[in-house]
């Protein structure tokens, strides 16, 4: 697997322990369709919670979150309705999230939740 694959991989991991560990339900991880992949889809409360996982090893081009681009939050929307009718949900509130996780080489890593950011 290439390097960059493995570090998110390595990032959505360690954002889905976290997300379960702050109460949130994970319902689906790495959900795939025609029109791209949503990250982390979990429940809270009778609402969903879509996470974008944005991972880095460094912040020499900006931190993680910085990523998420108005086009790929348009694509997080699009991709969270059609999550929701094939999995036959009806109308729900959905907030969207970024989940930031640093991976510095020497060091811990850091997870920062950054909750309906689009």
């Amino acid at each position: 697997m290439a390097r960059h694959l493995e570090v998110g991989a390595r990032g959505e991991d360690i954002a889905a322990r976290y997300l379960a560990s702050s109460g949130l339900v994970v319902l689906a991880r790495n959900w795939r369709c025609e029109l791209g992949e949503l990250d982390v889809i979990c429940g809270d409360d009778g609402r969903l919670v879509v996470c974008e996982v944005k991972t880095r090893t460094g912040t020499h081009y900006g931190g993680p979150a910085e990523a998420v681009t108005d086009d790929k939050a348009r694509r997080v929307r699009a991709l969270a309705r059609r999550w929701r009718l094939d999995n036959g949900i009806g109308p729900v509130e959905i907030r969207f999230d970024i989940v930031s996780v640093l991976l510095p080489r020497d060091d811990e890593p850091t997870v920062r939740h950054l909750r309906g950011v689009f």
